[in-house]
């Protein structure tokens, strides 16, 4: 357990409202809280280093240490359970499709509690068999487990039951697809002698066993749970579990109903609705699905099935250790609330916005909290002791999400049963979000950041420079759409903006398009088409459907959101290529490794040479933070195919990446000899600097590089990357400057 570490309830807020932090302490001491605005994040001792301002707060002192956990495991729990407290006899019954069967005892629909002993449930056992779990009471229980182990990823109908009248009692289990071998119904019965406490008290779960915290947790995908007052005929067993009536119906809880909410909705005579709890992720396939239909809106009864993990984290659910309510007239920026307690340290980062429809300056810096939580505690497959070494010799952030996977992974991570996580969400403590934190123990003398730590040179930079700025995030964009843009000239982002949703993309299209001024100063930027939950605020959700560099491939037939609704995956396949947006887009993928961009003969057209005064290099950017240069890691190049507009200039293109570090991304690439685009595959490996004039005098600079930003801070700020953007800038920001459209 990490000793000092927390979240807040939000990641950004505006002055007048309100942002609460919990606080987890293992210490026996208090632990102190102050206020401070970040200029910097890096530990690298050959950058700015760690950079930060202190700033007057009313929640500045000392507080009582108390340990907070995270409770890790996905349900539905069902609160009102009347109806169960008098079954003297019962049949549960339910469609399951194991991921990990053998792991542990794991609930299908259970109402125990384990501490008293009472109740009953459909699990699988530790062996990964059906068995009934009957309650007697005194904190004892028996559990009848019948049959072989079930096969992972193998749909099943299975059900057990027990008459109360005479002891009897049912284990029964029938795979769906009877024609690959796996045999017919196993029904055992047995019988036992004296009474059972089947009355349990408290919720009833679905896929968990019980308790509080809930333990259990099922792994895989469980559809049409339901319950029977009395012991139903083996033979009508299967009729039911594939939605037929029976005699003694309790509940039925139909999971393709209300599917992009939190409700599970009960189509049973006593309206008991459930919640799910950790959001398990919905719109998955079921056993009924027929390959004939790709989207669940379409044929939501074949879309009848969850899918539960031991490891999901919606929400971690910690009480509020102290809040702060942003002071009218503070100033826009990049804050962290950070924590000490005796040798330990931890900052909790947070963006304060303008005040809604204003702005302090006429330049606004776009955080990308999505892409930040996105990539929340990526426990990365590299990790190392390089890295603990690093983090020694730097006095960097101590804990990897490699080593403490208290707080859940990201959506670049497994879940234990091997699924991709397609969940992701900023009420937990997300180690990657932390002031010092590394990614990389780069090889080449850089920083190895990303993220939020890289985009911090940009902010190091502004400040250096002396450039007044706000700063807003995509989640102001995603809410207030374009209006959250109208108040400024120019709009920059940082390294690596690759996470939106509709909104977002179209917010920043009507800036530009409305005559804004948009630096996008990253690579792999507007890549994947995320969706925020309607009900649930600080979750997000990504299918990574067919194309893409993927970290996990989703299940066949589910691809599409069950947030929205819609075709999830990469924007490029939902007819929103980034060239449309940025005139770059997504090309090539490399190892942590920076190369330079080399000026090209259009650099020299009247439309852009005001870039390039103060620069007498050719060759840019052969520095840096960040891979040791300013053209690296994730590549975007031009391309009037996928929409960079046709008067574009392409200023420089990258050169020297090593064909061994660098590959194409899986969409450009038709065979193992043939590229989308007709073109060798070594052509297509670079990054364009590309300018274009936009409608109503708004016009567009794109670096495409993720390891751009880390060269600004080179020579104390002083070189040609930096020249190239203040050059920028200051001609956007210049409200007498005219981008007057070619032709």
């Amino acid at each position: 357990m990490i000793p000092l570490t927390g979240y807040a309830d939000r990641l950004s807020v505006r002055p007048g409202e309100t942002i609460a932090f919990k606080v987890s302490s293992t210490g026996d001491a208090p632990y102190e809280a102050r206020l401070v605005r970040v200029i910097c994040a890096d530990p690298n001792p050959a950058g700015p280093g760690i950079r930060e301002e202190p700033v007057e707060a009313d929640f500045a002192g000392s507080y009582p240490s108390r340990a907070q956990r995270a409770h890790l495991g996905s349900y539905v729990r069902v609160d009102e359970t009347a109806p169960f407290a008098a079954l003297p006899s019962f049949t549960l019954v339910a469609t399951i499709w194991p991921t990990l069967p053998g792991r542990g005892e794991q609930g299908v629909i259970c109402r125990f509690d384990p501490e008293t002993g009472r109740g009953f449930g459909l699990a699988l056992g530790g062996d990964g068999r059906i068995t009934l779990i009957l309650g007697e009471g005194a904190g004892k229980a028996r559990r009848f487990s019948r049959g072989e182990p079930l096969e992972p990823r193998t749909w099943y109908r299975v059900w057990v039951a027990f008459d109360g009248s005479d002891g009897r009692l049912i284990v029964g289990c029938l795979p769906v697809d009877t024609t690959l071998g796996r045999g017919a119904a196993v029904v055992v019965e047995h019988s036992i002698m004296g009474e059972a406490a089947t009355d349990a008290g408290g919720p009833l779960l679905i896929g968990a066993v019980g308790g509080a915290p809930a333990t259990g947790h099922f792994n895989g995908k469980i559809e049409r749970p339901q319950v029977f007052d009395g012991v139903l005929p083996a033979e009508e067993i299967g009729r039911v579990a594939a939605g037929g009536e029976a005699a003694g119906l309790v509940a039925r809880w139909d999971f393709s109903r209300e599917i992009s909410s939190t409700k599970v909705v009960d189509t049973g005579p006593h309206g008991l609705d459930g919640q799910t709890v950790n959001m398990p992720a919905r719109a998955m396939t079921g056993s009924n699905w027929s390959g004939g239909e790709m989207c669940w809106r379409h044929a939501p009864e074949q879309y009848g099935a969850i899918h539960f993990h031991d490891d999901d984290l919606h929400d971690c659910g910690w009480e509020t250790d102290f809040s702060f309510t942003v002071p009218e007239g503070f100033r826009s920026g990049v804050y962290a609330a950070r924590l000490t307690c005796g040798a330990h340290e931890d900052t909790i980062p947070f963006v304060v916005c303008p005040p809604r429809g204003t702005g302090r300056s006429d330049l606004c810096v776009l955080i990308s909290t999505f892409t930040y939580t996105v990539y929340g505690n990526h426990a990365r497959p590299d990790f190392s002791a390089a890295w603990q070494e690093r983090v020694s010799d730097w006095e960097a952030f101590p804990w990897n999400p490699a080593e403490h996977r208290d707080y859940g992974l990201s959506t670049y991570n497994f879940h234990s049963d091997g699924s991709g996580i397609c969940h992701a969400s900023w009420l937990r403590p997300m180690l990657t979000l932390r002031s010092g934190y590394i990614t990389f123990p780069e090889s080449r003398g850089g920083s190895g950041l990303r993220h939020f730590q890289a985009d911090s040179h940009l902010l190091a930079w502004l400040e250096a420079k002396g450039f007044d700025f706000d700063v807003i995030t995509d989640l102001e964009l995603h809410e207030e759409g374009a209006k959250a843009l109208a108040p400024y000239r120019t709009l920059m982002t940082g390294s690596h903006p690759e996470y939106h949703t509709t909104r977002t993309l179209d917010a920043l299209e009507t800036f530009r398009d409305r005559g804004g001024r948009f630096m996008y100063l990253g690579g792999n930027g507007f890549y994947w088409r995320v969706a925020l939950h309607k009900e649930k605020p600080g979750v997000i959700e990504i299918r990574r459907g067919e194309g893409g560099i993927r970290a996990w491939a989703a299940e066949p037939g589910e691809y599409y959101n069950a947030f929205d609704g819609a075709y999830g995956g990469l924007w490029r396949r939902n007819g929103r290529p980034p060239q449309r947006l940025a005139g770059v887009g997504f090309t090539a993928q490399g190892i942590f490794e920076g190369n330079h961009y080399e000026r090209r003969p259009e650099a020299d057209d009247p439309r852009v040479r005001w870039m390039f005064e103060g620069i007498e290099d050719t060759i840019l950017g052969d520095f840096g933070l960040c891979g040791g240069g300013a053209a690296g890691f994730e590549l975007d190049r031009a391309d009037h195919r996928l929409g960079t507009p046709r008067h574009a200039l392409v200023v420089a293109s990258s050169a020297g990446h090593r064909p061994e570090a660098f590959v194409l991304v899986p969409e450009e690439m038709l065979t193992h000899i043939t590229t989308w685009a007709g073109k060798a595959p070594e052509k297509l490996v670079r990054a364009d600097i590309t300018f274009f004039e936009a409608p109503n005098n708004g016009a567009v600079f794109s670096v495409g590089s993720i390891t751009f930003c880390g060269s600004l801070p080179h020579n104390d700020f002083d070189n040609a990357i930096s020249r190239l953007v203040e050059n920028v800038l200051r001609r956007f920001l210049d409200p007498a400057a005219e981008f007057p459209m070619p032709g």
